[in-house]
């Protein structure tokens, strides 16, 4: 008779680098959405309000 493919028990990584990759990824997701704001405010006070919002439609348009 043929045995299922997955056991009863799943396997746990007790291992020190256990979970180790998603919290490097999410400290990474975290570090770039940092860059991105301090992006966005750095054109915001170079450029001002009106302009900063026009150049984001504009680039909204020429995606789409």
């Amino acid at each position: 008779m043929a045995q299922p493919l997955h056991s009863a028990h799943p396997v746990q990584d007790n291992s020190p680098t256990a979970g180790r990759a998603s919290s490097v990824l999410l400290l990474a997701g975290a570090g770039v959405g940092g860059l991105v704001v301090l992006g966005v405010l750095a054109l915001w006070f170079h450029y001002g309000s009106q302009v900063f919002f026009e150049m984001i439609r504009t680039g909204f348009a020429a995606c789409f």
